[in-house]
């Protein structure tokens, strides 16, 4: 089953560096029951893509983390969406219920993978391309005025959803981590 794993380029480098994504549970994205009964004419790529645009704004979540953290990423560096698209055994996949759901539409797509994910299980990369690094940031910054209600704020975040991400083979993808 296809996966996609929410993460950032700090998240990407120790991808990278431990050869696997975890510990797990690990939060994922993937076509689930509840989205395929929400897009119900839909078919499988275009499922694909809903979860995979959930994952992206999850990552924007772990973004703006890091950006308040102390020590977070300096003003300068330029934040990417960065989501990791894995081929997992359907019996490492469950599904969240509605009830640890956070956050609306993009969460019928929530799913949890219950094994740590190998390196040879992601079949790819998507990430923002270094033009919206701008948005991307500025969105970062306004997540928690918009989870407020706040339009002007939640305007800012959709921005950022404006851009595509950008498909990356495996091999290809040390070059885009911190």
């Amino acid at each position: 089953m296809r996966v996609y794993l929410p993460s950032t380029p700090a998240g990407l480098a120790a991808v990278l560096a431990a050869r696997e994504a975890g510990p797990a549970p690990l939060r994922a994205y993937a076509v689930t029951p509840a989205l395929r009964e929400w897009y119900a004419g839909g078919d499988l790529e275009e499922l694909e893509y809903a979860a995979m645009t959930a994952a992206a704004r999850a990552s924007l979540r772990l973004l703006a983390a890091d950006l308040a953290a102390p020590g977070g990423p300096a003003a300068d560096a330029g934040p990417r969406r960065v989501v990791l698209a894995a081929e997992m055994p359907d019996a490492a996949v469950r599904w969240a219920s509605g009830d640890a759901a956070v956050g609306g539409d993009g969460e019928r797509a929530l799913a949890e993978v219950t094994e740590p994910v190998p390196w040879k299980r992601i079949a790819s990369g998507h990430v923002d391309d270094e033009a919206a690094a701008v948005d991307v940031r500025a969105a970062a910054l306004a997540l928690a005025a918009a989870d407020a209600g706040d339009e002007d704020a939640r305007f800012t975040v959709d921005g950022a959803e404006g851009h595509e991400l950008l498909w990356y083979a495996t091999q290809e993808l040390a070059g885009l981590a911190l």
